[in-house]
């Protein structure tokens, strides 16, 4: 079994006495030409499909012809390696956008020292900052002034 060739079912790695069932196969007269054939090619594989040489062990009707059970004592199963998924476009783009968006984040921390700040609060953000707002205006609108000219917090100030 090549590497690129795919083999449907359980594949076995090769052992001596499969071999050498396999070369024997190769030239007995009981096999017809195909089986005679596959047993060449598997001969020499470092694997071979379970299915086939049960099929050539089944047709070789031989005297000679070895137990299966002992054709397969030592081997090792041959499992190959999904194929990888093929992600979709809108992954691709999702990922994209979320390793740029990771990417300013650990610039932003590196530089964060050195960059200035951002001011990112809008004024009267907030109704709490409207309200303080308000309370200032109010007492700026209303003159804040005493009788004797002084500006009340002013006036607490010399008191």
């Amino acid at each position: 079994m090549s590497a690129g060739t795919a083999s449907p079912g359980l594949v076995v790695t090769a052992t001596d006495p499969s071999r050498s069932f396999l070369s024997s196969a190769a030239t007995s007269p009981d096999l017809s030409a195909d089986l005679r054939d596959l047993a060449y090619a598997l001969s020499s594989e470092p694997s071979v499909p379970y299915r086939s040489i049960r099929a050539i062990w089944c047709a070789d009707s031989s005297p000679g012809r070895p137990p299966l059970r002992q054709l397969l004592q030592g081997a090792q199963f041959v499992l190959s390696s999904p194929k990888p998924r093929e992600k979709s476009d809108e992954l691709k783009a999702r990922l994209e956008k979320l390793r740029e968006m990771q990417e300013r984040r650990e610039y932003a921390e590196l530089v964060k020292d050195v960059a200035p700040k951002e001011d990112n609060t809008e004024p009267f953000s907030s109704y709490k900052d409207q309200l303080g707002f308000e309370c200032c205006g109010r007492h700026l609108r209303s003159g804040g002034w005493h009788a004797d000219g002084n500006s009340s917090f002013h006036h607490q100030i010399i008191q």
